[in-house]
């Protein structure tokens, strides 16, 4: 595969955005270090390690991209973008110096990434993109495109169902896509997204994608990431501060937009301890992206009405592992008690009947200190440094927990 994969510095997730423009207003000079992982390297069809001469060629492409006028203004119309991020926008340009690709000891692919948190942390979601898309070529038969598209029509069928089911007078069934970092390929992340949406526009509402958002003229969505939270591990705060810090440097930011605060950065219950009335007023809602999503959504309505906060005024986002089945019988347990909307990534733009990639690429050092994203999903922590690990289990009065 010789031509770039990624065309566009807008084919990328809105929260790589937002938190970029926290970032350089707040945090100009924090320093990064990002490792990637495959969580299921046993399963795969071959090993990554085969693509690695692919990669630095669409790396080196990646790296020549810069932001066009028309992208620059697009990104001028959202309204939590300002004018100075913009303007920095429009002279940015990747390093191909921060990030290096290598191959262990085991035969195993290693990307990784180094340098100011201002450029280092735009490259995830595109280096994700490019892997999947990079081995999932390799496999690409008219059998596969065939049965993707068969799987595609019954999403198409299912979501019509639920629109015709949609109880008027409660709070809307709503999905958007957050596939990008694991697609099948770009053109097949586009196409999904479109005949989705026009299936079904009443659920199918937006897209983490802002180049999708754009061309398709829906909604972008997004607010943060677990980079954001953990880089605040390193910062200058108290280690047990690290979240209600990250939480205030959000609200400065933005003062009332994108409000929904991700949970599973030290897990659920050390999240709650820390999201008081102050916090739980400020912001619309909740993302869960780790361990039971019942349980989960159960302790977040009981914790607002612990404030005295009606939960039918807040947002509950799931966001971990759905399938468009599993989101409507969540929306369905929850609608009578809060709002709810859904984000799904790899079951939308990647269920093609092949094994789907299990990779992440995660921040694990900020300013020569280890950060850890302490997850309530066995297998999901990240963590290069076991003693700090324990040291965040005694601050945050966290169980240790298996691993997968």
């Amino acid at each position: 595969m010789t031509q770039p994969i990624i065309t566009s510095l807008l084919d990328n997730d809105l929260y790589k955005f937002t938190m970029l423009q926290a970032m350089l207003h707040q945090f100009p000079q924090t320093h990064g270090v990002y490792r990637f992982r495959c969580r299921n390297y046993k399963d795969t069809a071959y090993p990554l390690a085969d693509i690695k001469e692919a990669l630095e060629e669409q790396l080196d492409y990646l790296c020549e991209l810069t932001f066009t006028q028309d992208e620059l203004d697009y990104l001028s119309t959202l309204r939590f973008i300002r004018s100075d991020f913009v303007d920095y926008l429009e002279l940015f340009k990747l390093k191909r110096r921060h990030i290096t690709v290598s191959i262990d000891a085991k035969n195993r692919l290693n990307i990784d990434i180094e340098g100011p948190m201002i450029q280092a942390m735009f490259f995830e979601v595109f280096v994700l993109a490019i892997v999947n898309e990079l081995y999932y070529h390799q496999l690409t038969t008219p059998a596969v495109l065939e049965e993707g598209e068969r799987r595609l029509q019954q999403k198409v069928v299912t979501l019509q169902e639920y629109a015709l089911k949609a109880d008027r007078g409660t709070p809307p069934f709503i999905i958007a896509d957050f596939g990008t970092r694991r697609r099948f390929s770009k053109a097949w992340h586009t196409h999904v997204v479109e005949t989705l949406h026009k299936a079904a526009p009443s659920i199918v509402r937006g897209t983490s994608n802002v180049y999708l958002a754009k061309k398709l003229k829906i909604t972008p969505i997004g607010t943060m990431a677990h980079e954001f939270m953990q880089a605040f591990q390193a910062l200058d705060v108290r280690l047990r501060d690290s979240q209600k810090a990250a939480l205030e440097a959000w609200v400065h930011e933005y003062r009332g937009d994108l409000g929904i605060a991700l949970t599973d950065v030290v897990g659920m219950d050390a999240f709650l301890r820390d999201f008081d009335l102050y916090f739980a007023k400020l912001f619309d809602g909740l993302r869960h992206d780790s361990g039971d999503p019942y349980v989960w959504g159960d302790k977040a309505i009981a914790h607002y009405q612990k404030l005295k906060i009606d939960p039918k005024t807040k947002i509950l986002t799931f966001s971990d592992g759905l399938d468009i089945e599993k989101a409507w019988e969540l929306h369905q347990y929850f609608k009578q008690r809060t709002q709810t909307s859904f984000g799904i990534g790899t079951n939308l733009t990647n269920d093609m009947g092949l094994t789907q990639l299990n990779i992440v690429l995660k921040l694990v050092e900020c300013n020569g200190q280890p950060v850890a994203k302490l997850s309530d999903s066995p297998g999901k922590t990240m963590i290069h440094n076991d003693t700090y690990l324990a040291y965040m289990r005694q601050v945050f009065e966290i169980e240790d927990k298996p691993e997968e």
